[in-house]
């Protein structure tokens, strides 16, 4: 069995392409969600949000830096636990929430501007907190990462997409409403396809090293759910508001993870298989943290006016 570091996942350009082109989808249809009267009810009451990014960009990279310093792991592992941390929230969050009887549009509100900040908290976070450890310092020294590049990188994978989509609702906003909900399926599909078709290809791969990885996978995503809930509570946040909190911290877009790390990072082997495994946990861990609590309404009157959520995806 070859070293972590050695292993090549079956990314060519073509599926790396296909890979983009399945991000840009989904992101573009996280942009289609986008209405006048969400940001009004964001600036009337923004502390479940910015409670949530808080959480997202700066206690959650914050603990996975704690987390890669106490565990014996190889430096790429640790820089891949901490790139992840570095990413935004992913769309599949936004159905998640509402499966949880969720906030849903506080999870909206979180994914949009955790995806428009990434351009630029990402590709700093990353080189903030993995310059802060020396073994993951040395890393991007080898690879020579140069923020700026991931920035403009990140800004084309993110920015394209989203512009593209919140163009599209503003200019024509019954084609955006009939794409809306089709899109948003069609996105949790393709990105699903894709990440089981990825573990097919290097199955051989990940049951070799998921050993290595499966515990910094699940003690940061068990800790991002834990930490958005507690950030939520602390603050006296509703239970609604405290669900959609936790799920947008505890799910984080590994796609784009995936895409850094052969862009940026040759594909190494560590890395790679860290954001891959990562695609495939947290839909398991959010699923079932969200099918747990769709069992049990919040107590506190705060499930959100079913009129409402409709709107929502």
């Amino acid at each position: 069995m070859p070293p972590i570091d050695q292993v090549e996942l079956a990314f060519n350009p073509t599926t790396l392409m296909i890979l983009n082109v399945v991000l840009g989808f989904v992101l573009f249809g996280v942009a289609l969600d986008l209405r006048v009267t969400h940001f009004v009810d964001l600036v009337k009451d923004p502390k479940a949000p910015l409670v949530g990014l808080v959480a997202q960009f700066l206690l959650l990279p914050a603990l996975a830096f704690g987390l890669v310093s106490l565990l014996p792991i190889a430096p790429s592992v640790k820089l891949g636990v901490l790139l992840v941390a570095a990413c935004p929230g992913g769309n599949v969050s936004n159905f998640l929430t509402h499966l949880a009887k969720g906030n849903t549009a506080v999870s909206v509100g979180m994914t949009l501007i955790s995806t428009c900040a990434a351009l630029v908290t990402t590709p700093l976070n990353l080189a903030f907190w993995g310059g802060m450890n020396p073994e993951t310092a040395a890393l991007l020294k080898s690879f020579s990462l140069d923020p700026l590049q991931m920035l403009f990188t990140v800004g084309v994978l993110l920015g394209v997409p989203l512009a593209s989509g919140m163009a599209l609702a503003h200019y024509a906003p019954k084609l955006a409403a009939s794409l809306r909900i089709p899109l948003k399926w069609l996105s949790i599909v393709f990105f699903a396809v894709f990440v089981g078709l990825a573990f097919r290809a290097n199955f051989t791969h990940f049951l070799n090293h998921v050993g290595t990885v499966f515990v910094p996978v699940l003690l940061l995503n068990a800790g991002a759910l834990a930490l958005g809930w507690g950030a939520a509570r602390l603050v006296g946040l509703p239970q609604a508001d405290r669900r959609a909190v936790s799920i947008e911290v505890g799910i984080q877009n590994s796609g784009l993870g995936l895409i850094l790390v052969f862009n940026f990072f040759s594909g190494l082997g560590g890395m790679a298989v860290v954001a891959a495994w990562w695609g495939l946990w947290h839909i398991i861990a959010g699923m079932t943290l969200a099918g747990l609590w769709s069992w049990f309404p919040p107590t506190d009157g705060s499930l959100p006016d079913p009129a409402r959520e409709a709107e929502l995806p």
